[in-house]
């Protein structure tokens, strides 16, 4: 079983802010691949669905963003679930906003969210990284975070969610480098080469 988790802060306030990224992939997640209602469990929300005949669970814990680890340690506890298992969803401040990235370990890279999980459950999980850029001054950072998307975010915001909805199968899959590739070119699409004149 994978545990996939999306990150974000409870409450409709919070709903469309740069840090609830992870909620709305996961919601996407969920809608596009008919999994099951949303319930309440593990001190979050939970919805159970299947990739390629694996269960998958996936949560968004209802704690506030810094004790997101209470939750996810409470389900990886019940189910059993390694932490290589386990593949979290949010939002990165160091990447450009569009850009996505999946890296497997490391550290928080000052994300309290994440920070959470690693102390109940470790640093060794998979991280998906959802850019949603720097303000550029580290004393508007908090705000940056906690507002809503720009009017401009919402040509690439979509996109990206149908395509992290697309393609999620693959992280379950154990292809993450797969699921980062076929995001980018959803985004990104190769231009048709042009025909070839006739001789």
């Amino acid at each position: 079983m994978h545990l996939l988790v999306g990150l974000g802060n409870p409450g409709p306030k919070y709903a469309g802010h740069r840090h609830n990224v992870g909620f709305m992939a996961v919601d996407e997640i969920v809608r596009r691949h008919g999994f099951s209602a949303w319930r309440k469990r593990f001190q979050g929300e939970i919805s159970e669905g299947t990739f390629g005949g694996e269960k998958v669970l996936v949560l968004k814990p209802m704690t506030y963003m810094n004790e997101s680890g209470r939750a996810v340690g409470d389900a990886m506890r019940f189910y059993d679930i390694d932490p290589s298992q386990v593949i979290v969803f949010y939002d990165e401040l160091d990447l450009e906003p569009g850009k996505l990235r999946v890296k497997f370990g490391g550290g928080a890279a000052g994300h309290n969210g994440i920070r959470s999980i690693t102390s109940h459950a470790g640093p060794h999980f998979q991280r998906v990284r959802i850019g949603i850029g720097h303000p550029g001054d580290r004393n508007v950072v908090m705000p940056h975070v906690l507002s809503d998307f720009a009017k401009a975010d919402k040509t690439w915001l979509a996109p990206l969610l149908d395509a992290v909805a697309d393609h999620a199968g693959l992280l379950v899959a154990d292809q993450a480098a797969s699921f980062q590739n076929k995001v980018h070119l959803a985004l990104n699409p190769v231009p048709a080469k042009p025909p070839k004149p006739e001789n």
